[in-house]
């Protein structure tokens, strides 16, 4: 199958061929066909496999073939995601694809100016890509209106729903028409998200490709079991004697972030930390400078599990084991994504053992371990309790919180739920020509 056979129109495809894509992967074949066919959808896939072109392609056909009113554009699309970087990366696959048609579009988040934002939506635009906080606030001041919107799209539904922001989509949902066409994505599907497409979705297509809560088969897996004082260690020996020159790392605090970049530095090694209490401008700079090769290593909490998109990022390391075991596959899933290999390494210790047990049982296999000389684990360490976020498994998400555990909490603000940061690349949309991918690997 190729995308000529899908029903795209020229433009779009021309903008497709441009980016050197030729084959769609297996969500964007079984997904496109059925958005087309103006049908609600509920699509499931792992991360990285092309699920925002998924949507985005399909949806900027039905626009095209729609009549086109005279004056200024209305929003006729809204796409919903859970964090500015993931809008960002959203907001930079429509355009890509979308730059031979006359559509305009905006990305609407929090943490910024909202002047700026207000006077592209009087200036008309046509599909709005939002975090939901900051869409609620322009949508109290009036300054933007949702009454004629005919597609929405909810991205990354099951991580909204972790973050809390349950109560603010229904509240955007009440300033929609009930006539619409919804497609609701998820890397993973639970009951939460079941009930959301229940009353959401009218009869909708049912698409997954892949088993429900897993990672990529184009990842290597594995355990290094090591003492809690000596994973910085360990890591810094890892990146240095294998000679790792692109590496993302997990944490679970935002202070836990912060101190080990400044130990990495300490050992020579150059890095970055990427976190809610970073500025939008400090987030920028870290991940391009990242992106470019300016810095080794990129040390995140769970805001960036999603919102990252790399080409042929090689290296994953979970410095500490997330508290929620879906976590893992979506932090791992920034690695062998659009059918590229990836290695994912996970240092574990003694107060992480039952973290481990539930992310293997999540994921249905058993990580291989490796025991390294020379940071054998020393048994007469004790375990200790894992340090649970204070405001519950979603409240801080929206502003980049990592770690997480313990129940829901009822109400978060829009000011506490909105995300920032902002990613370069666009979603990759197909399968990847193999020259293209040699000469964009390193980028």
């Amino acid at each position: 199958m190729s995308f000529t056979t899908l029903g795209l129109s020229k433009p779009i495809l021309r903008a497709i061929a441009e980016e050197g894509y030729t084959t769609p992967t297996p969500i964007q074949a079984k997904a496109i066909p059925v958005v087309l066919a103006k049908k609600d959808i509920l699509a499931g896939a792992q991360t990285g496999t092309g699920k925002t072109a998924g949507f985005t392609l399909p949806l900027l056909q039905l626009l095209s073939d729609a009549p086109q009113t005279k004056g200024k554009p209305r929003v006729r699309a809204l796409i919903l995601t859970p964090t500015r970087e993931l809008a960002a990366q959203v907001g930079d696959s429509v355009k890509t694809y979308g730059k031979y048609l006359p559509f305009k579009s905006t990305v609407i988040f929090g943490g910024v100016g909202i002047n700026p934002q207000i006077e592209r939506l009087k200036r008309g635009v046509d599909v709005v890509i939002a975090t939901p906080g900051r869409l609620l606030d322009l949508a109290n001041q009036r300054c933007i209106d949702l009454s004629a919107v005919d597609f929405l799209v909810l991205d990354e539904a099951d991580r909204m729903l972790d973050m809390g922001f349950i109560h603010d989509i229904k509240k955007v949902l009440a300033l929609l028409p009930k006539k619409r066409q919804n497609l609701l994505f998820s890397a993973t599907f639970s009951n939460e998200i079941k009930a959301l497409a229940d009353g959401l979705l009218d009869s909708p297509t049912l698409i997954e490709v892949a088993r429900r809560n897993t990672a990529s088969e184009s990842v290597e897996q594995r355990i290094y079991p090591v003492d809690r004082e000596r994973k910085r260690e360990l890591l810094s020996h890892l990146i240095k004697d294998h000679d790792w020159r692109q590496v993302l790392v997990f944490t679970r605090t935002k202070h836990g972030a912060n101190r080990l970049t400044e130990q990495l530095g300490k050992d020579g090694i150059t890095a970055s930390a990427i976190h809610g209490n970073k500025s939008q401008t400090a987030r920028t700079k870290a991940l391009a400078d990242f992106k470019r090769g300016d810095v080794r290593v990129l040390v995140a909490t769970d805001i960036a599990a999603r919102g990252i998109d790399i080409d042929q990022l090689p290296h994953v390391v979970n410095f500490e084991l997330p508290n929620v075991s879906e976590d893992y596959v979506h932090r791992i899933g920034r690695t062998g994504r659009a059918g590229n290999e990836g290695e994912a390494i996970s240092l574990v210790c003694v107060d992480e053992l039952k973290l481990l047990r539930d992310i293997e049982k999540l994921i249905k296999r058993d990580i291989p371990q490796v025991k390294l000389k020379g940071f054998e684990v020393d048994p007469s360490i004790a375990p200790e309790p894992i340090q649970q976020r204070s405001a519950g498994r979603g409240g801080n998400r929206g502003r980049g919180g990592s770690g997480g555990g313990g129940s829901r909490p009822k109400s978060t603000t829009s000011a506490t739920r909105q995300d920032s940061g902002r990613s370069r690349n666009s979603a990759r949309p197909g399968t990847k020509q193999r020259s293209r991918d040699s000469h964009r690997g390193n980028r």
